[in-house]
């Protein structure tokens, strides 16, 4: 079996990978700031430290760790804390990798659908499809670049661009699931791409068992949801009841600034390539949020 180093580990997904990797029998090192167990390890991205025994005898490296995107709203310090909580952690790692001659199986690299922008469009976005030019684009781009410095040590690289993560406890759902957000936002039609988190992380460990899962893939359901229809859905599921008008943008923009254009815009990603080699198990929203929340 494989040993995996995981930074962000333990976060909402990564706390749910390492589960899902010690089932299946592998080893599973975390990359902490206040590391408190056995398979923990202290690192500092400021004063570009890594515990060296983080690394004992790891096959891949699992690279999770990031500022939370819609957490704060978008100050120019907070902007820039978003990319340095991903660059900068990629770049110390790879460092690190470099100067042990680590002779890893892969790294895998969590990445966004923000890639494409925060745009509604008519297009259908593929891996191959060029970015857009704002700033969740620019996160993407920068991200991706950290990861794929990985190559030049001729370590294969898997990049995930991941959509909203749907999870029985914290992250996404648990705020859609509000009063507030049990209405359409701003016209309701922008998309708004999703991946239950049991699929995601099935994703990370098929990354760690397939030699074939390598490059860049979307990560999301070819369910093409809008943000009114995801909303009906939910309200249906839960039983609550859907507010009938919309929320104006002009609300969101005064309450979140720039954040809210990653609420109010949104176009479809393709998942055809995913599920050339992955099968969903919830390919479907409606099952998914039956399995979350009933």
């Amino acid at each position: 079996m494989s040993k995996i180093l995981i930074s962000g580990g333990t976060g909402l997904v990564g706390k749910k990978l390492q589960s899902l990797l010690k089932s299946n029998g592998h080893e599973v090192n975390i990359l902490t700031r206040n590391p408190k167990k056995s398979n923990e390890f202290s690192w500092n991205i400021k004063e570009s430290f890594i515990d060296e025994n983080a690394f004992t005898n790891v096959t891949h490296i699992i690279h999770l760790a990031g500022a939370g995107i819609a957490d704060k709203r978008w100050t120019e310090k907070r902007k820039q804390e978003i990319i340095d909580s991903r660059v900068l952690s990629a770049n110390l790692i790879f460092q690190y990798v470099k100067k042990l001659k680590l002779k890893l199986h892969g790294l895998i690299s969590a990445s966004g659908i923000g890639y494409y922008g925060a745009h509604t469009s008519d297009i259908i976005f593929k891996e191959n499809d060029a970015p857009y030019n704002d700033f969740i684009s620019k996160v993407c781009i920068e991200w991706e670049n950290a990861a794929k410095q990985f190559e030049a040590l001729n370590i294969p690289v898997t990049i995930l661009r991941t959509g909203v993560v749907l999870s029985k406890k914290g992250g996404a759902l648990a705020k859609i699931n509000t009063p507030l957000f049990l209405s359409a936002l701003g016209s309701g039609s922008q998309y708004f791409p999703w991946i239950h988190i049991d699929d995601l992380c099935n994703i990370y460990t098929d990354s760690i068992d397939n030699p074939k899962l390598s490059g860049i893939y979307n990560c999301v359901t070819n369910e093409h949801q809008s943000n009114i229809s995801f909303t009906k859905i939910l309200a249906k599921t839960t039983g609550k009841f859907l507010f009938p008008l919309n929320v104006p943008s002009f609300v969101l923009k005064t309450i979140l600034g720039e954040l809210s254009i990653i609420l109010l815009e949104g176009s479809r990603i393709s998942a055809n390539k995913i599920e050339s080699i992955y099968n969903f198990k919830f390919p479907n929203l409606k099952e998914a949020l039956e399995d979350l929340l009933k």
